[in-house]
C-alpha cells in the first residue's frame, strides 16, 4: 500500500503545484491530500509540506481546528469570481449559471470555517 500511497502524494503535490499558477485550481486542498498520502507512505515529504514556509501555516490550520484564515478565504472567493468572469466572457449563458452555482456553493462552505 505505500507505493500507491506514495504516488497518491506525488499526483496530489503536481496538481498542488499547478494550482499555486492557475486561479481556478485549487491548491491547499491537494497539499492536504498529499500530506495525508505522505504520512502512510514518506513522512518526510509530509514534513517538507508541513514545514513549507507558505502553504504549510494553511495545511496545519486545517488539520488541527478545521479552519481556513480570513486572506486565504478572500483569495479563494476571489480566484472564483474571476473564474465567473472568465465563464460568463468566454462561454456566456447557461455555462455561467453553473459557475455561479459553484461560487455559491462552494463560497458559502470557505466562508463559513473556522478562521
Amino acid at each position: 500500500m505505500r507505493p500507491l500511497y506514495a504516488a497518491g502524494g506525488i499526483i496530489a503535490t503536481g496538481l498542488a503545484a499547478v494550482g499555486a499558477f492557475l486561479p481556478i485550481m485549487p491548491t491547499v486542498p491537494f497539499l492536504l491530500v498529499a500530506v495525508f498520502c505522505f504520512a502512510r507512505s514518506n513522512t518526510a515529504w509530509e514534513q517538507k509540506i508541513l514545514d513549507h514556509p507558505h502553504w504549510g501555516p494553511q495545511v496545519l490550520d486545517w488539520r488541527e481546528r478545521r479552519a481556513i484564515n480570513r486572506r486565504a478565504k478572500v483569495m479563494a472567493l476571489g480566484a472564483l469570481s474571476a473564474g465567473v468572469g472568465f465563464t460568463w466572457l468566454t462561454l456566456g449563458t447557461p455555462w455561467v449559471f453553473l459557475s455561479l452555482a459553484i461560487l455559491a456553493i462552494s463560497g458559502t462552505w470557505i466562508w463559513t470555517r473556522n478562521e
